[in-house]
């Protein structure tokens, strides 16, 4: 299945600004990448590089003024939905591959050491791996509203708990949050994910975030927000949590005006 994925930003800027964008998506996942194109108004020269989790990033000084950047690509993805992990088993501390263990351990929005108590009162008494990991999902997506305006970028999954509502990126930080208080390996995904065999949301389409956990020998895809395996996830980038991933960083006076993003199946 063909799908078209891409998205556009505008900014004002106020003074020569260099900004790192993640929009591109990455070419390990499960989709493949068919055809693509980048482009800025106006044109500027644009530098890419893979970051310290291997996602693609790209490079810009911002010129001075009004600036649109538009990412646009068809992408192919299997027509199946999320491969299912809830069966998969959970891994002993000294079995965890060693450069995975980082994922076990708190980060910027994830504060697992504060809500480690929390987390073994809720699921100590389900059953270790991918069972344990689906009742965090159904947790979250039971106890957390979504809601859009309801945090900023300095909500921690402390704080998602706390007034119980926010985005996907929130509740994604909240379930990585509890993973890694339970000593599972857990990580923070973000990308584009049409409405593919599900009722189309009426909200305007935007990046969706979800989380991937170590289990058995390999990373499984668990999604809180939707709580259910999706067809059609385009990844574009993976780390800690969202400060890793960022899809656009300004380093300087850029006035961000609006954005459009899209993903739906190609024609």
């Amino acid at each position: 299945m063909n799908l078209r994925v891409g998205c556009e930003f505008r900014y004002d800027v106020s003074a020569p600004t260099v900004a790192t964008v993640q929009v591109r998506p990455r070419s390990d996942a499960r989709h493949q990448l068919v055809t693509e194109t980048w482009s800025t108004q106006p044109p500027v020269p644009v530098d890419e590089y893979a970051d310290f989790y291997g996602n693609p990033v790209k490079r810009l000084l911002m010129p001075e003024g009004p600036l649109g950047l538009r990412y646009d690509a068809v992408v192919s993805v299997p027509d199946e939905p999320d491969p299912d992990g809830k069966a998969a088993l959970q891994l002993p501390i000294d079995d965890i591959p060693g450069e995975l263990l980082h994922f076990t351990l708190p980060s910027r929005y994830c504060l697992s050491d504060q809500l480690m108590g929390m987390a073994w009162e809720l699921f100590g008494q389900t059953d270790a791996g991918g069972a344990r990991v689906q009742a965090v999902c159904d947790w979250v997506h039971d106890n957390i509203k979504f809601q859009y305006g309801t945090s900023n970028p300095l909500t921690t999954a402390v704080d998602v708990l706390e007034q119980r509502r926010g985005v996907c990126r929130d509740l994604a930080h909240l379930a990585i949050t509890f993973c890694r208080a339970l000593n599972i390996p857990a990580r923070y995904v973000f990308g584009y994910l049409p409405d593919i065999y599900v009722p189309p949301d009426p909200a305007p389409m935007d990046f969706a975030a979800w989380m991937e956990v170590y289990l058995g020998d390999r990373w499984w895809t668990f999604d809180p927000r939707n709580n259910a395996r999706r067809v059609g996830r385009v990844l574009i980038g993976r780390g800690r949590d969202a400060l890793d991933v960022a899809m656009l960083t300004t380093f300087g006076p850029a006035a961000f005006r609006s954005m459009v993003v899209w993903a739906d199946q190609a024609d």
